[in-house]
C-alpha cells in the first residue's frame, strides 16, 4: 500500500509550493512527515524560509490539557520564536501575527473531523486575520480520520458561533482542513497543498500514515471515531472519560446504575455495542470517584453513526436519571444551537435532530465531489 502524501510531505519536496519569503508555521505534534520527521525540521532542511511558529490549543508540543496552551517561547530545536495564539481572534490576533513579521501563514495540523474540535477554528481566525493584514495563507492538507463520505448533525446556527464552531458546518463535517479553508471563502491569497492518494472512503489505517495524538485526550483513531457523539457529554455532568486511557469511549457518572448499559444495548444502534464499565477518572469530572457507565465498542465502522449514538445515549441518560443529569451551558456551543438542550430538558427524544441520510445538492471542492449540506438536512451522504 502506498501511503498518502500529505501537503507537508509535498512542500518539503517542493518548497516553491508555499511561496513567500518569511513564513510562519502553525503546527503541533501532528505536524510530521510519514517518517515522523517534524514538519518544521523538514521544511527548514528543504530551504523553506520559516521565521516563526504559532501554537494552538494544547500548545506547540501538545502538553496542555483542554482549553490550555503553553505560552510564548523559543523552540529549542529550531531556534524559532513560538507565539501562543490559543483563543486569540480579531485585533488581538492581528497584533501577534503582525509583530511576528511573517508574510505567509502555513497551517499544518491534523483535524479529527468534528466541528467542536478547535484547530479548524484557529485556522478560521488566522484566515480572517490574514485577510485583514494582506498575508498569504497556505494549508498543508491532511486526511480527515472519519473519511469524507458522511456528515452528521445539523448546521451550526450562526447565533451560537464560538471557538468550538464559527461557520455553518455539521457536527461531523466530512471535510479536510484544506476543503474547509476553501469553503470559508475569505478574501485572501489562499493555497491548499493538496494530498496525493487520499480517497474519501479511506479509514485512517488505509492512509498508511502514523497516528500522532492531536491532543492529550485524543489518543487513537478509535477516539476520533466516537468523538462527534460522545463529545456531547462534555455538556453534561457525566464523565466523558477524561482522566482515563479511553477518553470518549468510556462514559459514566456516579449516579448511573445497572440499567444504563442494558437500555443502550436495547436500542440496537448501528455498528456499535455497549459494555458495562466501571472507571475512576484521575482528573476532570468526578476525579478520584468510581463511576459506572459503559464503554463503546464499534464493530462496523461503515454502519456506525457517532452523532446518532451520542444523542441516543443522552436521551437514555435523561430518561433514567432526570433528577441527576445536569446540562451545562456548554451544550449549546457543542451542538451549535439551543435545540438539543431544549429537547432534553423537556424530556423529549432528540434523535430526530439527526435524521436518516439524505442527498442534498452538492458542489465541487478539491479532491472529489463534496456536498454542501443545507440547513436542517441532518445526516448527508456524499456520492
Amino acid at each position: 500500500m502506498t501511503p498518502v502524501r500529505t501537503g507537508a510531505e509535498r512542500l518539503a519536496a517542493d518548497p516553491a509550493l508555499a511561496g513567500g519569503t518569511r513564513l510562519g508555521l502553525v503546527t503541533n505534534p501532528t505536524g510530521v512527515l510519514p517518517d515522523l520527521t517534524p514538519t518544521p525540521d523538514a521544511l527548514l532542511a528543504a530551504g523553506v524560509r520559516l521565521t516563526a511558529m504559532f501554537g494552538p490549543e494544547h500548545g506547540l508540543h501538545g502538553t496542555a490539557q483542554a482549553d490550555g496552551s503553553e505560552g510564548g517561547t523559543v523552540d529549542e530545536r529550531t531556534g524559532l520564536p513560538v507565539h501562543d495564539i490559543h483563543k486569540l481572534s480579531g485585533e488581538a490576533l492581528d497584533r501577534v501575527v503582525a509583530a511576528s513579521g511573517v508574510d505567509t501563514l502555513v497551517f499544518d495540523i491534523a483535524d479529527v473531523g468534528t466541528r467542536f474540535y478547535t484547530y479548524v477554528w484557529t485556522m478560521y481566525d488566522l484566515l480572517e486575520s490574514a485577510a485583514r493584514l494582506g498575508l498569504r495563507f497556505v494549508v498543508l492538507d491532511r486526511p480527515n480520520p472519519l473519511g469524507g463520505t458522511v456528515t452528521e448533525g445539523p448546521l451550526l446556527d450562526p447565533a451560537f458561533a464560538s471557538f468550538v464552531g464559527r461557520f455553518p458546518v455539521p457536527v461531523r463535517h466530512g471535510r479536510t482542513a484544506g476543503e474547509l479553508a476553501l469553503l470559508f471563502g475569505f478574501d485572501v491569497d489562499l493555497t491548499v497543498v493538496e494530498m496525493e492518494g487520499w480517497r474519501r472512503d479511506m479509514t485512517y489505517a488505509e492512509t498508511g500514515l502514523p497516528w500522532v495524538m492531536p491532543s492529550v485526550n485524543m489518543p487513537t483513531p478509535d477516539t476520533a471515531l466516537v468523538y462527534p457523539g460522545t463529545g456531547l457529554f462534555e455538556g453534561t455532568n457525566f464523565s466523558e472519560g477524561r482522566g482515563t486511557t479511553r477518553p470518549f469511549e468510556l462514559i459514566g457518572a456516579p449516579y448511573a446504575d445497572e440499567r444504563f448499559a442494558p437500555a443502550l444495548a436495547a436500542l440496537h444502534l448501528p455498528g456499535v455495542r455497549f459494555r458495562e464499565a466501571w472507571f475512576t477518572p484521575t482528573f476532570h469530572k468526578h476525579a478520584g470517584t468510581p463511576v459506572r457507565g459503559v464503554q463503546l465498542h464499534v464493530h462496523d465502522r461503515d454502519a456506525f453513526r457517532p452523532v446518532l449514538t451520542g444523542l441516543s445515549m443522552l436521551h437514555v441518560a435523561r430518561t433514567l436519571y432526570p433528577d441527576d443529569l445536569r446540562l451545562l451551558e456548554f451544550m449549546d456551543d457543542l451542538w451549535g444551537s439551543g435545540t438539543l438542550t431544549r429537547r432534553l430538558e423537556a424530556g423529549e427524544d432528540p434523535r430526530d435532530l439527526c435524521p436518516p441520510p439524505g442527498h442534498p445538492e452538492g458542489r465541487l471542492l478539491y479532491g472529489g465531489r463534496v456536498q454542501r449540506p443545507t440547513a436542517g438536512s441532518g445526516v448527508c451522504t456524499y456520492e
